[in-house]
């Protein structure tokens, strides 16, 4: 490994690489709008391809070993809990207790109800429902819009969730068509709405752009964005899984974000640290309907209340949390990005995830990473995923409750061990 910062020319072609990462096994085609076409993976669950997990990599030899060593780890790098699943439920089971909480039946109930309100009153809408998945809530507002006329394409994001984590779920279930809008190198942008090829029904925007490092656009870029949208009287959908964790970025309220928006989707698992579910909120009529689809599409569980129960006891704490979360992103991101043997993207970091770029292979740093765990009890990253550019891997981190009382200098000291094995 060189003991020098990429040059100018390297380093674009390692942002270049998010064009279709090269955790994708085979060559991206170029799409007809100027954004890149995605390419299948091939069966490893942790790629783009696939599951919404962590970036690729080698493991050890088996999941339970992985998790093993993974739950053993008092200080972690990456997103998810180290928590024992048994407890939590308990703790679940507590809380409602504690709060004289009685369950719903399919949704029916004054704490599922209530919940929803607060969400909706947060966000600034009139109405929201609660989906067991974000999958399943983004697709029903998708397909409201289509049905309501026009043309049935979305716009998104070349990265996009729905586009690289859903198994074509919006084609092959609601016959819509993807459209891609944009470079997989920047956020979605007006400019891009606005000179597209092709007629959209709805736009969907992810707020922050999860395989960007967690980038997000400009309060200005944003406005136009909502403006565009509005006058060409195109949907305009938000893909919030991370939005929790945008608004120090923006300094305003999470009403103030989404509003311009025809609805929004946010997540309770992610940051928040909740078992499951999330919540889709709009106008009243759009979410009267979402109920309606939310049955159709098998997912009005005969309760709700103990998904519900895990994000409401988590929420207050999560959001609380999230700024002191950023600024330990930006302070750790300095200290890795100050040997010359790392870049870390977004720089500086908006959020509190990142991208981080190394020159090794997969399996050197996997198995590196397996030994820090072990010796000093820190879980720096969860894969290494192989790069387009030759010999350089990403991996994905984030900072959250996990990282705990460990100071910044000792987490950075921890995943620069990872250079050991370069």
């Amino acid at each position: 490994m060189k003991d020098s910062r990429f040059s100018r020319s390297e380093f674009l072609a390692l942002t270049s690489l998010l064009a279709g990462s090269t955790l994708f096994p085979a060559r991206a085609e170029a799409a007809p709008d100027g954004g890149v076409a995605p390419v299948r993976a091939a069966g490893n669950a942790a790629t783009p391809g696939t599951k919404d997990g962590g970036v690729a990599g080698s493991a050890p030899a088996s999941q339970a070993e992985y998790e093993q060593l993974r739950r053993g780890c008092t200080a972690s790098l990456t997103s998810g809990s180290t928590a024992d699943d048994g407890a939590e439920y308990v703790r679940i089971g507590e809380w409602m207790q504690r709060q004289h909480l009685s369950s719903d039946v399919y949704g029916n109930g004054d704490f599922v109800q209530a919940f929803e309100k607060r969400i909706a009153d947060l966000l600034g809408f009139e109405d929201a429902c609660f989906m067991p998945t974000g999958t399943m809530g983004q697709l029903i507002a998708l397909r409201i819009y289509a049905d309501a006329g026009g043309p049935r394409t979305v716009g998104v994001h070349p990265s996009s969730h729905h586009v690289l984590h859903e198994d074509d779920s919006y084609s092959v279930l609601h016959q819509l068509r993807a459209v891609y809008l944009g470079p997989w190198t920047r956020p979605l942008l007006a400019d891009d709405v606005a000179q597209s090829r092709e007629a959209l029904g709805t736009v969907s925007v992810e707020l922050p752009v999860r395989w960007l490092g967690g980038q997000l656009q400009t309060w200005e870029q944003l406005t136009a964005l909502k403006r565009t949208c509005r006058e060409r009287k195109v949907k305009l959908h938000m893909d919030g899984a991370r939005l929790w964790e945008s608004q120090p970025f923006y300094g305003r309220s999470y009403a103030d974000i989404c509003k311009g928006f025809d609805s929004v989707y946010v997540s309770f698992y992610k940051m928040v640290g909740a078992i499951g579910g999330a919540m889709l909120v709009g106008g009243r009529d759009f979410i009267r309907e979402s109920r309606v689809w939310r049955h159709r599409h098998g997912g009005n569980l005969y309760q709700l209340a103990p998904y519900v129960a895990s994000a409401a006891m988590r929420l207050d704490a999560a959001l609380a949390a999230i700024p002191a979360h950023v600024k330990r992103a930006k302070a750790l991101t300095a200290l890795l990005a100050a040997d010359p043997r790392v870049t870390v993207l977004p720089q500086p970091v908006q959020t509190n995830m990142f991208h981080v770029f190394l020159r090794g292979s997969p399996g050197a740093y996997s198995r590196q990473r397996d030994r820090i765990a072990r010796e000093d009890r820190v879980w720096v990253a969860g894969g290494f995923g192989q790069t387009r550019v030759p010999g350089v891997v990403s991996a994905e981190l984030q900072v959250g409750e996990g990282l705990g009382r460990i100071s910044d200098a000792d987490a950075a000291r921890a995943f620069l061990r990872l250079l050991e094995a370069a």
